[in-house]
């Protein structure tokens, strides 16, 4: 079950490795799109739009559904919170040092040594 999800996390990390792909997230959290609206602001066809679109697919991240020749597009926001609770370990691993750093450099100030008052050269 954990080599499933660490091969689930890889397929949403890599459908999120890509900057066209993130926007089309993007505007799929305001709402479905079908293809050709995904494809719009990026200038490129429609069968580049489709890879793009076939790679959230299968990371989960998108659903697509067929309404005569529409294809509609719809966030599913699932794997993103897998992600995030993935990346959540590293967000505390962080804070930690970084409040440790803060706690190391507030002793650093209480033992430096203080300039003379009047001083002001």
């Amino acid at each position: 079950m954990v080599e499933l999800k660490t091969l689930e996390l890889d397929t949403v990390f890599h459908a999120l490795g890509d900057a066209t792909r993130r926007r089309m997230l993007r505007e799929l959290a305001d709402g479905e799109r079908t293809v050709t609206q995904l494809a719009e602001p990026f200038e490129i066809s429609l069968a580049a739009a489709s890879k793009h679109i076939k790679a959230l697919e299968n990371a989960g991240l998108i659903r697509r559904e067929v309404r005569g020749r529409t294809h509609i597009c719809r966030l599913d926001p699932g794997p993103l919170a897998s992600a995030q609770e993935w990346l959540s370990f590293y967000e505390r691993f962080w804070n930690g040092r970084l409040d440790l750093l803060e706690q190391l450099l507030r002793e650093d100030d209480k033992h430096a040594p203080q300039p003379p008052k009047g001083d002001d050269q």
